[in-house]
């Protein structure tokens, strides 16, 4: 059985040879639409101190080789009962137990911490059945217990989108209700930020959730502050936009994040106030966002996003954008007992 041994974030060469683990797993499992965070911007993530997340990362050891790479993620202020585990084994090291041993053991630092809500996320290509049947990982997770609490797809962007479409798209929006579009390249302005951390806060919540045991987060200013100097680090430049009310409120938000190191752009959050519902602001605030991203940053080639194939909604309005989906992606869950 391999050795499973906790990577120190400070030890280049340590974290080196994890994430060539994770990227070899990951471009074997989903070729050319494999979506692989840097190994910049993962080191930055693992070295940066944070009083939301504990993160550990973790190597399996054979004969001084390093034949899978693993990580935890603990919320520290929210979600207290649940933690988010990783598992990649190059396709060379597979039907090895490899995999069991990374998971078995990042399990039971889970339970050791308390946690009782085992979440993974897992991708396959679009072809492949929604539920994942006959999918290597998807079998591995079942045999471990772990079922589909939602299933998302991933969807990509080919820019730039001309701004014929953009423009024949707001056309379709409404434009003289009260609300009021503010646009950003960086930091949240310091006069919205209260506001868009209630909303972030609530997005995992008020976003379609299947059967995910899962609680909203905390909305704090300074942990919006802390993330963005994360984003400094790891070559990350945010693009915001939100829709202010006739009340002086934040009624909706959305967020593009592009890499600096693979060039992309990834939507992060997108969110309608409940009580603002039914102005078509979800597709106005993303179609502000675009159109800003398409004048500041011209060189990205494309966005990536996520969504709930439950969210009817959003899907309509990325296909109306014109996104294509290119991979399924399941968050999965497992409850277990804790030893505490």
């Amino acid at each position: 059985m391999p050795e499973i041994l906790t990577v120190d974030a400070f030890d280049d060469a340590a974290v080196d040879a994890w994430w060539d683990a994770y990227a070899a797993a990951r471009r074997a499992d989903m070729g050319e639409h494999a979506l692989v965070w840097t190994r910049e911007e993962s080191r930055a993530e693992l070295q940066q101190p944070s009083a939301t997340t504990k993160r550990t990362a973790y190597v399996a050891m054979d004969r001084g080789a390093v034949v899978g790479s693993g990580s935890l993620a603990l919320s520290l202020k929210d979600n207290l009962h649940s933690a988010a585990l990783g598992v990649n084994v190059p396709p060379q090291h597979r039907r090895q137990g490899v995999g069991t041993a990374l998971l078995t053991h990042i399990e039971a630092e889970a339970v050791a911490a308390g946690r009782t809500t085992m979440r993974v996320d897992i991708l396959w290509p679009a072809s492949a059945p929604a539920d994942g049947a006959g999918q290597p990982n998807r079998e591995f997770a079942r045999r471990h217990g772990y079922e589909i609490a939602i299933g998302d797809l991933q969807n990509r962007l080919e820019l730039p989108v001309p701004d014929g479409v953009i423009d024949d798209l707001r056309a379709g929006t409404p434009e003289s209700d009260g609300y009021e579009l503010h646009s950003w390249r960086g930091a949240v302005p310091e006069h919205f930020v209260a506001e868009w951390a209630a909303l972030d806060a609530v997005l995992d919540t008020e976003a379609p959730t299947g059967e995910l045991d899962i609680e909203a987060a905390s909305g704090d200013v300074d942990d919006v502050r802390a993330h963005e100097e994360l984003l400094v680090r790891q070559n990350r430049t945010s693009f915001g936009t939100v829709a202010v009310a006739p009340d002086g409120g934040v009624a909706a938000y959305t967020q593009l994040v592009v890499s600096g190191d693979d060039g992309n752009a990834y939507q992060w959050g997108t969110l309608v106030r409940r009580e603002d519902r039914g102005h078509r602001l979800g597709m106005r605030v993303k179609l502000a966002n675009l159109w800003m991203l398409q004048r500041e940053s011209p060189q990205t080639p494309r966005i990536y996003t996520f969504n709930a194939e439950s969210n009817a909604h959003m899907l309509a309005v990325n296909t109306r954008l014109g996104f294509i989906p290119t991979a399924r992606l399941a968050e999965l869950q497992k409850r277990v007992a804790t030893s505490l």
